[in-house]
């Protein structure tokens, strides 16, 4: 089910090599600069402007104006600190410190912090050998730092994929009906995802395994499903490989599971030629990451059945 098969989706970092101006975390579809450039668009923003059209005031309320301005600019400021520094933990696989460091912002009402929160726990949960019990709770807990998100800011796209991954996280827990039922809000906000962002290749992929699962369904399964709900969720093959392939258009080679995904797709299809072609990229692709590790493992046994 949808709720099993984006359980270790995404608990890879996806990052372009460093340049001179600043990180590009892949999937994030956003630049982080210096401090020195975001205080200098900080002082010359709309905020600076205005305070030069400012009418004659009194001495004490042009004071009282200048510190709400002021810390404006410095929560600003702040923000984009600890977003920077998050990213950059994101981006060095440093998960236990990303949590701590985000955690001290888990009651904040800004959905930036709270989807990086929600990821970051649910990175957390999904580590080796995690204790059960710590596990439920960090995969609950993510769920509700995502949905928080998503009630703070319904047009971050970000907020809308984790929440989707969170959901079927928690699904885990709850049993085949409910993870029948929620796989429909799943898709439904992966797909809003990639309206909001068609430039953020991890939600195609989301959805590709999502379409992927399905059409793969036992038909027991399916019955099971059939039996529980008079229209379960479907999916083809062709679905799978659309997404797949969007991902890779969007971003080329940006997540090797993508690359054992579309050679899994083209089995699936009876397209043995362009199976080997995937699946041989998937076990060529630079093992960074332990996924990295066990995608290169799945995709040499793949060929070795195909032959």
């Amino acid at each position: 089910m949808a709720g099993i098969v984006l359980r270790r989706c995404w608990s890879r970092t996806l990052l372009a090599a460093p340049s001179a101006k600043g990180v590009r975390i892949r999937g994030t579809n956003r630049n982080y600069w210096t401090t020195l450039r975001r205080t200098a668009a900080a002082l010359t923003s709309g905020r600076g402007a205005f305070l030069l059209g400012l009418p004659t005031l009194s001495c004490l309320a042009f004071e009282a104006y200048h510190r709400v301005q002021s810390s404006a600019v410095v929560y600003a400021l702040e923000k984009e600190e600890v977003l920077e520094q998050a990213d950059y933990l994101y981006s060095c696989a440093e998960t236990e410190k990303l949590y701590q460091l985000l955690l001290q912002y888990k009651d904040s009402d800004d959905a930036e912090f709270l989807w990086r929160l929600a990821r970051a726990s649910r990175d957390l949960s999904v580590r080796p050998n995690m204790e059960a019990e710590r596990k439920k709770q960090l995969t609950f807990e993510g769920f509700e730092y995502a949905k928080k998100a998503l009630e703070k800011d319904e047009k971050c796209f970000a907020a809308h994929k984790w929440y989707a991954v969170c959901l079927s996280d928690v699904g885990e827990y709850e049993g085949v009906k409910v993870k029948i039922g929620n796989s429909y809000i799943i898709r439904k906000h992966l797909e809003r995802a990639v309206e909001l962002n068609p430039k953020d290749a991890t939600s195609f992929h989301i959805l590709g395994y999502w379409c992927f699962a399905f059409a793969e369904l036992p038909w027991y399964q399916r019955k099971v499903a059939a039996v529980i709900f008079s229209s379960p969720p479907k999916a083809t093959y062709e679905e799978a490989l659309e997404f797949f392939l969007k991902a890779e258009e969007v971003d080329p080679n940006f997540y090797s599971k993508n690359l054992l995904m579309l050679g899994k797709t083209y089995m699936g299809m009876k397209d043995k030629e362009k199976a080997l072609l995937f699946l041989t990229k998937a076990k060529e692709y630079p093992a960074h990451t332990q996924e990295d590790k066990e995608v290169h493992r799945e995709a040499v046994d793949l060929l070795k059945n195909l032959g």
